[in-house]
């Protein structure tokens, strides 16, 4: 592909969180063919290739995934052709093309025992299906197509899908009193946030005159600074209130309980801080506190 030739920007998942907002952040950079899973079906490796194949893009971004973390516990063989295969039958067609292909992948690698944040060069315990097949889809990608950026992910929201601030929002109108796990630490990241930096990145690749020697390779992306889901919570229910909701739960009535107390199928990281020294040093980038890109969504939410 030449520098003047406008790229073609393959993105999967386009009705996902991340999708919906790469569709806005990428549209600048050359023309951007979204799919969804009537378009591609993604547990179907040749559904994928054919598509690949027909339309030859310069690049391809995948953030579709299967990200029920609970019910993968018991859709493992779907967990896997969704996590893990799709991103090795990119990755293989992509490196047919000479294309960069982004993937996307998550906290739940690690095991969340490691006292501070994570670097991308820790080693990776995933305790979970999700994990698992998350990590085997990193793994699978790294092997097929030396042009690649994984971006670890955490606690992604946004105003378009469904997400933990949208969820506590719902219920502090219905309820009188929430308990809310105070013991997992993590950064939630926008999705606006996460399209944004790929965008950044994904320009400075296209600038790149040997595009061959660009730094690929994994990097954490999340936002800047760290809670607990508690916390974050918390916060919700401060705007919340801010910007006149009415509202049941004040935030005496947000009990703080520990993980053991709300048992679910998926174990997940206690410790889910990711440290983004590597993103920002190599692309020259800042990243926002989390508590702005929650603002950002609650304003949208509010105005929509």
């Amino acid at each position: 592909m030449t520098l003047q030739a406008i790229p073609k920007i393959l993105v999967t998942g386009k009705n996902g969180q991340v999708g919906f907002e790469l569709q806005r952040s990428l549209a600048v950079l050359g023309e951007v063919i979204a799919v969804d899973r009537e378009a591609c079906d993604l547990a179907n490796a040749e559904s994928i290739r054919m598509l690949v194949q027909r339309i030859r893009p310069d690049i391809i971004v995948n953030p579709a995934a299967h990200t029920a973390v609970d019910k993968a516990e018991s859709e493992v063989e779907l967990a896997t052709l969704l996590n893990t295969t799709a991103p090795q039958v990119f990755a293989e067609e992509a490196v047919k093309l000479g294309a960069l292909l982004v993937h996307y992948s998550t906290d739940y690698v690690f095991d969340g025992t490691k006292e501070g944040a994570y670097l991308e060069s820790d080693a990776t315990n995933p305790q979970s299906v999700y994990g698992k097949t998350k990590l085997a889809g990193e793994l699978a990608v790294a092997a097929a197509n030396p042009r690649h950026l994984i971006f670890r992910t955490s606690w992604v929201f946004g105003a378009h899908g469904g997400n933990f601030l949208k969820t506590m929002l719902r219920l502090m109108q219905q309820r009188d009193a929430l308990s809310v796990v105070a013991d997992q630490i993590g950064a939630p990241t926008s999705a606006s946030l996460i399209a944004d930096v790929t965008a950044q990145i994904i320009a400075q690749y296209l600038r790149t005159p040997d595009q061959a020697q660009f730094d690929f390779g994994t990097y954490h992306l999340v936002a800047s600074g760290e809670t607990s889901w508690h916390g974050y919570a918390a916060l919700v229910n401060d705007i919340a209130a801010q910007q006149g909701y009415t509202l049941k739960v004040t935030s005496e009535s947000i009990k703080a309980i520990p993980a053991s107390d709300y048992p679910v199928p998926a174990p997940r990281p206690a410790n889910s801080r990711l440290s983004t020294q590597k993103i920002q040093s190599t692309f020259g980038l800042v990243l926002p506190k989390w508590q702005a890109g929650v603002h950002n969504v609650m304003t949208l939410l509010k105005q929509s």
